[in-house]
């Protein structure tokens, strides 16, 4: 058993993702972004047993400390931006100084790579590496349910002009990876509303 629940957060409506395990009363979230109060409240009788990172662009990132601070839970982030946690020219925090403030957190405690699975809640996350948007980015598959950062979005695909994105990247990981998945994948994207893989391979109109 599985329930997914989404919080729309900061000034980029960045989707966070709840996990939630409810026979054991245990979660992981999914890019905890900037102004988490509304998942803080949610998650505050909940065991959190890790913060899954898509990538580390700040709207992503922002509430990484106030939920590991709160629920005592590690962080996973792809190794390749690992670095980008702990400095705001990296995370994009600087670039943006009327959306953001300098945004840091502590180190992660886990490296993420490709193909990995984890095991976490009772359920298995299988890690696929899908850069472009940023060169770490990085999608998770739960049965069903792909939670695919900013990769790939409702009728729409990633930006690849922030530092470290690359398009040929994007694309690659889109078709090589992502459609080959089944149709009925659901889609859970870092913003907007959710899809389905069979959906945006026959209607996207960048892809």
């Amino acid at each position: 058993m599985l329930t997914i629940e989404s919080f729309s957060l900061g000034p980029l409506e960045t989707n966070a993702y709840l996990l939630l395990n409810p026979e054991r009363n245990k979660a992981i979230v999914i890019d905890p972004g900037m102004n988490p109060a509304a998942l803080i409240r949610r998650i505050q009788d909940i065991e959190v047993e890790a913060i899954l990172l898509t990538h580390a662009h700040f709207d992503h990132m922002g509430g990484v400390d106030e939920v590991r601070k709160l629920k005592g839970c590690p962080v996973y982030i792809h190794d390749l931006e690992a670095e980008w946690l702990t400095n705001p020219k990296l995370n994009g925090s600087v670039m943006w100084p009327q959306v953001s403030p300098p945004l840091t957190t502590d180190p992660a405690e886990y490296a993420l790579d490709d193909r990995q699975t984890l095991q976490l809640i009772g359920h298995t996350f299988a890690v696929m590496h899908t850069p472009g948007h940023s060169p770490g980015s990085v999608s998770f598959l739960c049965g069903n349910d792909l939670f695919s950062g900013d990769v790939l979005f409702r009728m729409s695909v990633g930006r690849t002009d922030l530092p470290g994105g690359r398009e040929t990247d994007l694309y690659d990981s889109i078709h090589n990876k992502l459609f080959a998945l089944s149709d009925d994948v659901k889609v859970y994207p870092g913003h907007g509303p959710r899809t389905t893989i069979g959906y945006e391979r026959a209607n996207n109109p960048y892809v």
